[in-house]
């Protein structure tokens, strides 16, 4: 930020995004009292930030205004949320304290104005260990509002997706530590209070700078899908609509593509191309519904289905029904995918007028429509999450990263139906064990637990459960929780349980853990110094500093100590062993820090760098790094998840490595996925081309085939990515292939 005098062009613009804003909150405030607290904030808020400016020159005050405005129009807030989102930055930025907010605009804004900063201040200081148990509780705290006033969380997401559209003029350390804290918080956050508009735009914006080629590829492929199938699209339509007008609906279509992150997603996940991409396109239909009529909001929705599946064959196993079984953030709507007469697939989407104000305006709508008396068989689904989040929040053990951790793995789970042996349908996280479920039903149900039957069969506690699977938790009077179950114990509730019952032993635990520690330092030739314990906890992500704690989980049998030394080395690496490489092909760069770094340069002899086995980036791929305390650096794949995790928790380690291009002695192994049409003498055909003409080593080739199509995979040794790009091109000329993809190792 800088400050300056504004100009009358500043002026002008202000002028004018702040009559935007002022027109959209008139629409949503109740009364002129309310509208002018709204200007009373912009006033103060103008001459708090007056002279000020972005990183882009702009003046700063539209930057709460542009926060307000998603607050009001995104996410349907009123005037108070408005009020704070106009006054998020001047606690942190101006002289002004929470206590002038408290007696110009009253305790509740005060109140979402104060858990704003702390936000602020807890993502913006994380790393310093000093400030840890403070930066726990005001992040708890924070948090809590999830419960009570969700507005701070939602301003705050509001808020961020402002920061990551004006994300260009940031240095490109920060860029990368901003999206991804996106992508490991506030995405995750968005998908789960039901905000889906906010959480595209993120994603999009997020490929669009880790991945800046895809996204422009896929964008252009959309652009140019759209453009040759619109009349198709609309032909589709017709039929639908005269359909539904006859059945007497009151109803409108909406039309829309996939976005370019959910196409990248499907195709890296699925190992596919663009073009196998089957249901880029939807369809939407909102209608409402005839109160007066003897059917249900559900059963209408059925209804369409039933009038558009009577006009077009639908595929089976694409329906998904939230009418019946709303997602756990409140969604719902009844999805299905049909093909049209010209031959393309779409996806169809059902809602009601309500189901499609909370699945854009998400918790908000959710809420509002609860105080407006509606209530539906899942209402609570968003409340019981809300809930379970705040037993985390509340527990004193969890400190500032680890409850990130917990957060976004909570977040990010999936969901699956079981039932217990009387019918009643339970949810419970995706790869839970039938112990989990006991756990999850009562405390004493899952100490006792001895085995298990799932529909009517024996199986183990480990067993893994699946949706729609029926449960009954076998008992016995005299059993106890045993160490073992640690390991296959899925849900965070049931090992906290369980752990809590060992505590007792903790120093048996602590003993033998330490002994077990010594050995292993004593093999590799080191010693439990406080250096080596250091980059212990640091290397196993334990961040409770403390000795005890690392020798406790080691003596528990939670912790093993692979890749030990590595670890002590470098007191960095996170996962696998990265391979150690010494050359010129990375730079450094960064204008607003201190240090820049040439890797490999025979006179620097600080760096030296690895490549992350996670993602094994290759040259052009765009990498981050992240620097070690010894000068070691990790180098991720930008669009890496664990890079994501590491860049959203440590951001200050973060430094920018270029490709300084390839290198030709080197190589770099990657894997390629093939799906096609199997024939004579196919695999000699691709491995021949491989070797000979490209002259590319092949480490490993599985081609498996069944009914005369094949699918696999080969792994070979590339020098750099327009290496890996040309041999994909020329391989999806051979005859028989369908698509040749980068996959993962």
């Amino acid at each position: 930020m800088s400050v300056s005098e504004f100009t009358q062009a500043d002026y002008a613009v202000i002028g004018r995004d702040y009559a935007d804003l002022k027109e959209a909150a008139r629409k949503r405030c109740a009364n002129q009292a309310e509208l002018d607290v709204v200007q009373k904030a912009f006033d103060f808020a103008n001459e708090a930030h007056k002279g000020v400016r972005r990183r882009s020159g702009e003046p700063y005050i539209l930057h709460p205004i542009a926060v307000a405005k998603i607050v009001v129009s995104n996410i349907g807030l009123g005037y108070k949320s408005i009020a704070a989102a106009l006054l998020h930055d001047v606690v942190e930025d101006t002289d002004y304290t929470v206590d002038d907010i408290r007696n110009l605009f009253g305790e509740k804004i005060a109140s979402l104005v104060d858990g704003l900063t702390k936000i602020k201040t807890v993502l913006d200081n994380e790393d310093k260990a000093k400030q840890k148990s403070i930066q726990a509780e005001n992040f708890k705290r924070i948090l809590l509002t999830l419960n009570d006033d969700v507005r701070v969380v939602l301003i705050k997401l509001a808020d961020r997706l402002h920061n990551c559209r004006t994300i260009e003029f940031m240095p490109e350390y920060k860029r990368d530590k901003i999206l991804s804290e996106t992508m490991f918080i506030f995405i995750p956050l968005a998908h789960r209070l039901g905000l889906y508009e906010v959480k595209s735009e993120m994603e999009d914006i997020w490929l669009r700078y880790k991945e800046p080629e895809v996204f422009n590829d896929i964008t252009a492929k959309i652009n140019r899908n759209i453009n040759d199938k619109e009349k198709e699209i609309d032909e589709f339509i017709l039929p639908i609509s005269n359909a539904l007008k006859t059945a007497g609906f009151n109803f409108e279509i909406k039309k829309r593509v996939k976005t370019p992150y959910s196409i990248w997603h499907k195709m890296v996940t699925k190992n596919i191309t663009f073009d196998q991409i089957y249901d880029l396109y939807a369809v939407r239909i909102i209608f409402t519904p005839d109160e007066s009529a003897t059917e249900s909001e559900r059963d209408q929705c059925y209804h369409v289905f039933s009038i558009i599946t009577g006009i077009y064959r639908y595929k089976s196993d694409r329906i998904r029904d939230w009418v019946k079984h709303p997602k756990n953030n409140g969604y719902e709507a009844l999805h299905c995918t049909v093909m049209s007469h010209s031959g393309i697939w779409i996806e169809v989407q059902i809602r009601t007028k309500r189901m499609n104000d909370i699945a854009e305006k998400g918790i908000a709508a959710h809420w509002a429509y609860k105080k407006d008396g509606f209530v539906g068989e899942n209402d609570s689904e968003m409340d019981k999450w809300i809930s379970k989040v705040k037993e985390i929040l509340v527990d004193p053990d969890v400190n500032a990263l680890e409850l990130l951790d917990i957060i976004h793995n909570d977040l990010t789970a999936s969901e699956i139906f079981v039932f217990t042996p009387k019918g009643d349908q339970k949810s419970i996280q995706k790869g839970a064990t039938a112990l989990d479920f006991a756990y999850s039903i009562h405390t004493e149900i899952g100490n006792r637990a001895i085995a298990a039957k799932v529909n009517m069969k024996l199986v183990p506690l480990s067993y893994e459960l699946r949706t729609g699977d029926q449960v009954e938790i076998i008992t016995a009077e005299n059993e106890k929780p045993k160490r073992e179950w640690l390991k296959f114990l899925q849900t965070r509730k049931a090992r906290g349980i369980v752990l809590d019952y060992f505590k007792g032993e903790r120093q048996e635990s602590i003993r033998v853990g330490k002994k077990m520690v010594e050995e292993q330092l004593n093999a590799i030739g080191r010693k439990p110094d406080e250096a080596t314990i250091s980059a212990m906890l640091d290397g196993y992500e334990i961040f409770e500093r403390s000795a005890d704690e690392l020798y406790f989980r080691v003596g528990l049998g939670l912790l093993k100590l692979n890749n030990l030394d590595e670890i002590v080395k470098t007191g960095d690496v996170r996962t696998g062993k990265p391979r150690p490489w010494n050359f010129g092909w990375f730079k450094g760069k960064d204008k607003e820090k201190k240090d820049s770094y040439v890797i490999g340069d025979v006179n620097d002899t600080k760096h030296k760098y690895v490549i992350a086995n996670c993602c094994n980036p290759i040259p052009g791929d765009s990498v981050v790094g992240f620097l070690a305390s010894d000068g070691t650096i990790t180098v991720h794949k930008k669009t890496c998840s664990v890079a994501n995790s590491i860049a959203a928790k440590h951001g200050d380690r973060i430094v920018v490595p270029e490709w300084e291009g390839a290198v030709p002695d080197s190589s770099f192994l990657v894997r390629l996925s093939l799906k096609g049409f199997d024939r004579l003498g196919i695999i000699n055909e691709i491995s021949r081309y491989i070797s000979l003409v490209m002259s590319v080593n092949i480490r490993r080739f599985y081609l498996g085939t069944e009914e005369g199509v094949f699918e696999g995979y080969i792994d070979l040794y590339v020098h750099d990515k327009d290496d890996l790009e040309k041999l994909i091109k020329k391989l999806n000329k051979i005859e028989g292939i369908q698509s040749v993809v980068r996959s993962d190792l």
